[in-house]
């Protein structure tokens, strides 16, 4: 198997993975310089190292460096150490690079008003592919969002054919309360890495109690960013869509700050 075809097709479909090089050798190893092992999410594995116990502490490490999405160097100094023999390892050291392989993060945004316009425009230079939905086509088209990957003109459609993963962002920015319910019930039964939507907080809760009385479970959503986007005190379309892009980053990155933001809609739903 190639590992760099494969690597392509694990982002293609949205997975993770970890790629394992040997960058640094001295003395004698049990393989070579460059080479190279791929450590899907699942734990399968593509290509070698060697084999071995160090194998066995890079393919752990591997699956770390996945959760947490953060490179790491090990560094083995084996010189026929008794917990590295395997009748393979003459003596010697090696260095190895573990990086996380991810897909590009995906955005989907469903409205095609001023905000989404913005929105794109500043999510795909921070290196999100967009997708839009809305369904008036006369504002989900390429004219109006000529860097969308990805555009729908009915809501059915895009829910049929769009299967949120961990590289998956979901925004709602629609023009009603009618199409946020839809979408919102709709997004928190998925596995989308984040879910914002934009309102006021009272517009917030008639939400959330609406798609309770539906039967969705509250807890649903404690994971909901609402009201979407970082606090910076945002009034125009364009700085609502940078306080959005600033939050995405900052999930997409592992900030703290966008982690205490996820309680939000917990601390929301309890205020009268």
């Amino acid at each position: 198997m190639d590992i760099f075809e494969e690597i392509i097709r694990l982002r293609r479909e949205g997975k993770r993975a970890a790629l394992a090089t040997i960058v640094h050798t001295n003395g004698s190893i049990p393989s070579y310089e460059s080479s190279r092992m791929l450590v899907r999410e699942d734990g399968s594995i593509a290509g070698t190292i060697g084999g071995g116990c160090v194998e066995a502490e890079v393919w752990a490490a591997a699956k770390e460096v996945i959760q947490v999405e953060a490179p790491r160097k090990m560094v083995f100094n084996l010189n026929n150490e008794a917990s590295y023999d395997n009748g393979l390892i003459c003596g010697g050291t090696l260095e190895i690079f573990v990086e996380p392989i991810l897909p590009q993060p995906m955005l989907y945004i469903f409205g095609g008003g001023h905000v989404s316009i913005a929105l794109a425009g500043a999510a795909s230079t921070a290196g999100f592919a967009v997708g839009v939905v809305d369904d008036r086509e006369s504002f989900a088209n390429a004219q109006r969002f000529p860097m969308a990957r990805e555009i729908y003109t009915t809501y059915e459609d895009a829910f049929e054919k769009i299967q949120p993963n961990a590289a998956t962002y979901l925004v709602i920015v629609t023009r009603g309360h009618r199409d946020d319910l839809r979408v919102l019930g709709w997004a928190v039964k998925t596995d989308a890495r984040y879910i914002g939507m934009i309102g006021s907080k009272r517009k917030v809760l008639s939400v959330y109690k609406a798609l309770e009385a539906e039967g969705i479970a509250p807890e649903k959503f404690e994971r909901v960013h609402a009201p979407v986007g970082l606090e910076i005190g945002a009034l125009t379309p364009e700085e609502i869509a940078v306080s959005i892009a600033a939050e995405l980053i900052a999930i997409r990155r592992g900030a703290k700050d966008a982690a205490h933001k996820a309680l939000k809609a917990e601390v929301q739903r309890t205020e009268t």
